[in-house]
């Protein structure tokens, strides 16, 4: 999902309404906050079931049936986050929450009837999601940091941004050396692949004369534009 987007979907069984509401939670507490705002926002509908999954290996979940049946709401809505399938061609979908609001319309539903109008709602929403283009694709970057000459800096840069590598920030005060002159660090990311990290290592050792060392640090996740 994108930052700030919230994409909504209703479907409505025996007079009872329910309304999927699907956002970005990029950690569990920003997953917490949708229900706990659906609930100050629609205080007077019964149930306020949710699902998320979070994290770059999706291992991050969780299914709250919200006073329903156990195993009628939560694990339904659950069941659709994992497993729906992306404009990519994979069921890989993280870093989202969705809340199906209920308003009982009187009817019982029933086991059955509740698994099939929470999974609907979830579907439906997910499917507005994709859509309305609501949805981004990310990838793993690897964050590296290397000294370069300060008089060297701005050729570095070209060069690199040239090959595709990500140039976050230039650190004119790490108060390094290289080769015996004063350096600056910069810090790059790459593709978070072994293939990437040694491309990258050619370039810089073809910039510096060999004489540069390359420094892997943490990886991060960024949206594709």
């Amino acid at each position: 999902m994108g930052s700030g987007a919230e994409v909504t979907a209703e479907v409505e069984r025996r007079r009872s309404r329910f309304l999927a509401v699907l956002a970005r939670a990029s950690s569990v507490e920003a997953a917490e906050e949708l229900p706990a705002r659906l609930r100050r926002r629609h205080h007077e509908a019964r149930h306020h079931c949710c699902a998320w999954v979070v994290g770059p290996e999706r291992d991050q979940r969780r299914g709250d049936d919200d006073g329903e049946p156990s195993g009628t709401a939560g694990a339904p809505m659950l069941e659709a986050l994992s497993r729906a399938t992306m404009p990519s061609g994979a069921a890989d979908l993280s870093d989202v929450v969705v809340v199906v609001v209920r308003w009982f319309g009187g009817t019982l539903l029933g086991a059955g009837g509740l698994v099939s109008a929470y999974s609907d709602a979830t579907t439906s929403v997910l499917r507005k999601a994709v859509e309305g283009g609501h949805l981004v694709t990310r990838r793993r970057l690897r964050r590296h940091g290397v000294l370069a000459p300060i008089a060297e800096v701005g050729r570095w840069e070209n060069e690199l941004r040239g090959h595709g590598v990500l140039v976050e920030e230039t650190d004119y005060a790490a108060g390094g050396t290289l080769a015996g002159v004063p350096a600056a660090e910069l810090r790059l990311a790459v593709a978070d692949t072994e293939a990437e990290s040694a491309r990258l290592d050619g370039l810089l050792a073809s910039l510096s004369s060999g004489a540069a060392e390359l420094r892997a640090g943490e990886t991060v996740w960024t949206d594709l534009p």
